[in-house]
């Protein structure tokens, strides 16, 4: 037996261990050792709590399992703290808070038509969308390899898409605020809550035309949501507004001191405006335009996450970020009010400000890609041309999360594991919609292709190459910048198609 733990301790040290595994062990030992008053002010390590309070009392629960696996991680001068069983809580931690992600798919699935089932269980809408979402391939290396708690919280997300389908609005919105103080990223796609719930709970019947009856307001209604997000909040931020902490708290949640990009850039607009500031600024050298005593030292793709000066292109603040994000939503948001297409328009608005906060936000993580994956599994067994976004926007988003995984054992684990959703999605999707037209075009599939040559380029080529030393950058710019060029496209798709798409006529309202 001593000989088993001893062997298990040297593997666990040997594997490879994301910073997010000493990121949530810190937010433990704060949670656990510290009284509530110092939580969002604890700096003794680099990864403070940045988490709403939802989020930390959740790690406060999980902490008080945790000292039975090993009472060491809940000091918090214990920096880089890591033992194998410090590891295997962390790792069953996530597979039990799954659950509540696989109730909410199998809530979810009970909302899909069924009409175009086939004969076989494997050909039915419900099956492949379970599978879809239970084997997904960026949620499981985002939690289970890289780790995260992105189940749990997409769980909650999902569960208040299912209840919307279900007519069961204040359980939804309800759920959505909790998901809100779990975790402030769900803010982008909180238009979508809004506009749907006013417009589509607070008045409660159409015009034959499907435009607003404006005497069928609900005061009632409102106030009743209203009621739910005070309570939630008041329950959440209470406590440090008794303390008066909350100017604390906001800042450790907004922390706009960090830049632009990611320390990788996430696969969004930003990263081809970057890319084209540095293409530029290389020219530029070249040509003896710039000066390269005045070119900013901070490299974006150092890994760095200051605030940065772009080199030719004006710099991005944070303030113009939010503004390109706001209009690149608006149209979403006024389709779903000026058209509404019942729960199947909230789900598709909903998808649309999370790409649009993702293609425009500031300080975007490569890992926000899935608050628009998995909603949009939903709408991909219902129409081809959802199937066929869906298709486009998952392989590229979940390609774009490779470098999360960089280490030579996890090279073929991400590539077999992709290889295999990949091949799933396409195949039952195409058989699902066999009788419609194919679901990618020419242009569709070449730039798809094009990631294999991509991958073998950046993994089997470039690290033999002289430009490895000088330039590392490299394949992180390419993956960035190829993978964004697809989200892009993806994102401008389903807008065509959301704003093409006729309203619906005369619905009663619950």
């Amino acid at each position: 037996m001593q000989n088993q733990a001893e062997s298990m301790e040297t593997t666990t040290r040997c594997i490879h261990h994301s910073t997010d595994f000493e990121v949530h062990r810190n937010w433990l030992a704060i949670t656990h050792s510290l009284p509530i008053s110092q939580w969002y002010y604890e700096a003794t390590s680099e990864w403070t709590l940045d988490y709403p309070p939802f989020f930390a009392w959740f790690e406060y629960a999980l902490s008080h399992v945790a000292k039975y696996f090993d009472q060491e991680m809940l000091n918090v001068r214990n920096l880089n703290y890591s033992s194998s069983r410090t590891l295997l809580f962390q790792r069953f931690s996530v597979i039990f808070t799954d659950a509540l992600f696989v109730y909410a798919v199998h809530e979810c699935c009970k909302c899909i038509d069924g009409k175009k089932a086939g004969k076989e269980l494997t050909e039915k809408p419900k099956f492949i969308l379970s599978v879809l979402l239970l084997w997904n391939f960026g949620l499981l290396i985002v939690d289970h390899i890289h780790f995260q708690y992105n189940g749990f919280l997409s769980g909650l997300m999902l569960l208040s898409i299912a209840r919307f389908f279900q007519k069961r609005h204040m359980e939804g919105a309800f759920l959505f605020a909790v998901l809100l103080h779990f975790k402030h990223i769900y803010l982008y796609v909180a238009p979508a809550y809004g506009v749907y719930l006013l417009r589509s709970y607070c008045f409660t019947a159409n015009k034959p035309d499907g435009s607003i009856r404006w005497n069928s307001f609900s005061f009632v209604r409102l106030i009743s949501l209203g009621l739910i997000v005070f309570l939630v909040s008041a329950l959440s931020l209470g406590p440090f507004l008794a303390l008066n902490q909350l100017p604390q708290v906001f800042s450790r949640l907004f922390p706009f001191k960090r830049g632009l990009c990611h320390a990788y850039w996430a696969p969004n607009f930003w990263a081809l405006y970057s890319a084209l500031d540095k293409v530029l600024s290389v020219i530029g050298l070249e040509l003896k335009l710039l000066d390269p005593n005045k070119i900013p030292k901070a490299s974006m793709t150092s890994g760095l996450v200051q605030q940065f000066q772009h080199t030719v292109l004006p710099s991005v603040t944070p303030l113009a970020t939010f503004i390109c994000t706001l209009i690149a939503m608006l149209p979403s948001v006024f389709c779903l009010w000026f058209k509404p297409q019942g729960p199947r328009g909230f789900l598709r608005c909903l998808i649309l400000c999370a790409l649009s906060s993702f293609m425009f936000g500031w300080h975007v993580h490569e890992k926000a890609i899935l608050l628009a994956v998995l909603p949009m599994s939903l709408l991909s067994v219902g129409k081809a041309v959802d199937a066929s976004i869906f298709l486009i926007l998952t392989t590229t988003g979940h390609y774009s999360l490779f470098p999360l995984l960089f280490t030579a054992p996890e090279l073929p684990i991400k590539i077999v594991l992709m290889l295999l959703f990949t091949t799933y999605s396409i195949s039952s999707l195409k058989t699902l919609f066999r009788k419609e037209k194919p679901l990618f075009n020419w242009m569709e599939t070449f730039y798809l292709l094009g990631l294999g040559p991509l991958e073998v380029f950046c993994e089997f080529v470039f690290p033999f190459t002289s430009w490895n030393l000088k330039y590392p950058f490299i394949p992180l710019l390419l993956t960035s910048v190829y993978c964004a060029v697809g989200i892009t496209y993806a994102w401008l798709k389903l807008y065509v198609s959301v704003l093409t798409d006729p309203p619906v006529g005369k619905t009663k309202k619950q």
